[in-house]
């Protein structure tokens, strides 16, 4: 419904002229012929150019990267400034060079003419959204569920706080339920399922609330943070709980992984299943002196080891108990033709967890001995 609703019912509503993407992979040159003034996707496109932005500063001078991290520094200034929350600011000054040197030429790759970017569907990470809008990239996030039709909340230009999906659109009540769940109600909510009465009731209550199934937290200023789903927390066997989502988008900045999913209920540790992008992998496999192509080199102990390690530094800042302690490494990919991807490709975490249920027991093994 976010497809259909913000990619082509507004847009012909709008008489705007419409292109698709013909793949992921393919992304990058279709930029260049469509050259779209707006960019409606789901945060995993977001995080791919944000994956390729990294790969080419890698390969850049020390100065070059500080150059870079220098105009996202100041183009998140000068953003904040816009929106109301800072002071102006002398470095303000460098940003017509910054922005010649840097955001230009990244404004370029995504085609030239881009006037903002709507990410939907699932949680963007709010260190790439500030990459973006750091760039000039004017990205807005926003929610909903199929069964509201589907916007609920989303952020507008100049009432833009990217960590949070905004502010009910008019007409669209909010409010934070029983275990922090985000309930909406509004003339937009569907009639019912098809033929499915009880479903229905446990979806909409009595008062006509939707029960979206999303943990939620509001703002003094009214702005909505989804912080998880209720059923997705992992409760481990000491008690403690953990959503995982924020963990997983720590370890996707790392472009070695392409998809991660935590898992660990009710046991002592967590763990995850992962998998690998295929070039970055074959890097990593010459840079530690393996062969990428060995059939058992993903199980061997040496570069679990090292994965882990490398993962672990992307978890530093989350608490002791939230940390990996077990990887399963793969090279096939997730995908929505498998099952193990929504349309707006977000993980079916059952669905996988099911797939690797071998591969999850392994990775407990040592316990239950």
């Amino acid at each position: 419904m976010f497809e259909r609703t913000a990619g082509y019912y507004l847009p012909m509503l709008l008489g705007a002229e419409v292109a698709y993407a013909r793949s992921i992979a393919q992304l990058a040159s279709d930029l260049q012929v469509i050259r779209p003034t707006v960019l409606v996707s789901v945060p995993r496109i977001y995080e791919r150019v944000y994956g390729r932005i990294q790969d080419g500063l890698a390969k850049k001078s020390p100065l070059a990267r500080r150059v870079f991290n220098l105009a996202v520094r100041v183009g998140w200034r000068r953003f904040e400034h816009a929106e109301g929350r800072t002071n102006w600011h002398p470095e303000l000054m460098l940003w017509p060079l910054l922005n010649r040197l840097v955001a230009g030429n990244v404004a370029e790759k995504l085609g030239g003419r881009l006037e903002l970017a709507i990410s939907g569907g699932a949680a963007l990470s709010p260190d790439i959204a500030r990459v973006f809008i750091g760039l000039g990239v004017a990205i807005y996030q926003g929610y909903g569920l199929t069964e509201t039709s589907p916007v609920v909340c989303c952020n507008r230009p100049g009432d833009n706080l990217p960590s949070s999906i905004g502010k009910p659109l008019p007409g669209i009540e909010v409010k934070i339920g029983d275990e922090d769940e985000l309930l909406t109600r509004s003339r937009c909510v569907m009639r019912g399922y098809w033929q499915d009465e009880e479903a229905t009731r446990a979806m909409i209550d009595a008062e006509g609330w939707v029960h979206t199934g999303d943990k939620a937290r509001v703002d003094a200023h009214g702005f909505y943070t989804i912080v998880g789903r209720i059923k997705d927390i992992i409760v481990l066997n000491n008690g403690e709980k953990i959503p995982p989502t924020d963990m997983e988008s720590a370890i996707l900045h790392d472009p070695l992984f392409e998809q991660v999913m935590v898992v660990g209920e009710g046991k002592p540790y967590l763990a995850a299943l992962t998998v690998l992008n295929e070039e970055h992998w074959q890097a990593f496999a010459a840079s530690i002196h393996v062969d990428s192509k060995h059939p058992l080199i993903l199980r061997d102990p040496r570069v679990i080891k090292l994965i882990t390690q490398r993962v672990a530094a992307h978890l530093r800042h989350f608490p002791g108990y939230a940390q990996i302690r077990r990887l399963h490494l793969d090279l096939m990919p997730w995908t929505v033709e498998d099952g193990l991807l929504t349309p707006t490709l977000k993980v079916k975490r059952n669905q996988v967890l099911e797939r690797y249920r071998a591969a999850v027991d392994a990775m407990y093994a040592d316990f239950a001995r």
